[in-house]
């Protein structure tokens, strides 16, 4: 992607938040989490259909005979994530602040939305759900213990040992209990802003009732909460020493220090800069609802003599420092962002810098795709 490209706010579509049945289609446990598993969704994407229906036939893939709704828990790493999946209603633009339902917290360059538009047009599949989490209500609380006493309609380990368990809903009182439980909810992009604002781009080219709605997860960050962690970065054509007269003309103060101890120094407020060689940390002053990416970029950034000529994102400390190692630059170590704090920053409407959350884990490809030929 150009880095320079046009970045803009996506789209919104109004509530109320509504999931709503579709026909899950599920790869072979022994294709999820297979690399080469990706390309059936490659091109040419005109033969993607095909290609999912061949592998049906094969006994390869699954497709659901009944719509439903499903509870999709999935445990990666030690930790166990719970969602709703459904076909998410994006069937109304939100005309104002009040009736926003989802809610982004990154920018979307327009091209790469357009691309993804006209490739699930050709697809003619979601082929995974974007990621969303809110703060749960009691009531949905209730209902999602209620199906876990169920029977489990899928259970099994992927190619990436990711170990799944899938319920299907679909009987209409669930669903019925579950409209009401989300009806006043509102949900934040954890993943996939990209494909949120495709979904209401396929709707404006081709109106109709596969494209109303798009494929999402819908996670309780309060129940059973995705890891959100940093991104870090690295910066080509700058030097530290750029960067602590940047922060000095900022008012910021930049603490020279060893590497043991600037390392154990990140935290919400504060920041680590080194070249790999010489350390120092970073305090700006930050408001509760101000991130340190949103200071870094808006900022730090701003304030360089010359901007920095390119920008890599890493998402550990162990391959933020390998890369300055590698190349000259300057790393920025960043800390995690509050999940509370990213619920504030989207719901008063800003956006931060691209690539500032990390939600982790992220369910494997293949577990569920939707159809957008089962309407």
């Amino acid at each position: 992607m150009d880095v320079g490209a046009e970045v803009v706010t996506p789209p919104h579509s109004a509530g109320p938040l509504r999931l709503l049945p579709f026909r899950g289609i599920t790869l072979a446990p022994r294709r999820i989490g297979d690399v080469s598993s990706i390309r059936a969704f490659t091109r040419p994407y005109r033969s993607v259909a095909e290609r999912l229906d061949r592998w049906e036939r094969r006994g390869q893939v699954t497709h659901d005979a009944r719509p439903a709704v499903y509870l999709h828990e999935y445990t990666s790493g030690g930790i166990t994530v719970r969602g709703l999946v459904g076909a998410l209603d994006v069937s109304r633009p939100a005309l104002t602040r009040d009736e926003i339902a989802v809610f982004p917290h990154e920018g979307i360059h327009p091209a790469q939305v357009e691309e993804l538009a006209t490739r699930m047009a050709e697809m003619q599949v979601n082929p995974a759900p974007i990621l969303l989490v809110h703060r749960g209500s009691e009531d949905s609380r209730r209902l999602l213990a209620d199906i876990l006493e169920r029977p489990v309609h899928l259970e099994f380990e992927d190619r990436a040992r990711q170990q799944h368990r899938l319920w299907a809903v679909r009987d209409p009182a669930d669903l019925t209990r579950l409209d009401a439980a989300l009806a006043t909810s509102r949900a934040l992009i954890a993943d996939g802003h990209h494909r949120y604002a495709a979904y209401l781009r396929m709707q404006q080219l081709r109106p109709g009732p596969a494209v109303a709605a798009g494929l999402a997860m819908l996670v309780d960050q309060d129940d059973t909460p995705l890891f959100l962690g940093a991104i870090h970065r690295l910066f080509t054509g700058t030097s530290l020493e750029a960067v602590r007269e940047a922060a000095e003309a900022l008012g910021v103060r930049f603490e020279p220090s060893g590497r043991r101890q600037a390392v154990a120094a990140l935290g919400p407020d504060a920041l680590i800069a080194t070249d790999g060689s010489s350390w120092a940390t970073l305090r700006p002053d930050l408001t509760a609802d101000r991130a340190a990416v949103e200071w870094l970029h808006h900022d730090l950034v701003a304030a360089l003599r010359r901007p920095p000529t390119s920008t890599s994102y890493l998402h550990a400390v162990d391959e933020a420092l390998d890369a300055v190692s590698r190349r000259r630059g300057v790393a920025l170590l960043m800390p995690a962002p509050e999940f509370g704090q990213v619920l504030r920053i989207a719901a008063a409407e800003r956006l931060l810098p691209e690539k500032a959350t990390s939600f982790q884990p992220k369910p494997s490809v293949g577990v569920l795709i939707r159809s957008l030929r089962d309407g």
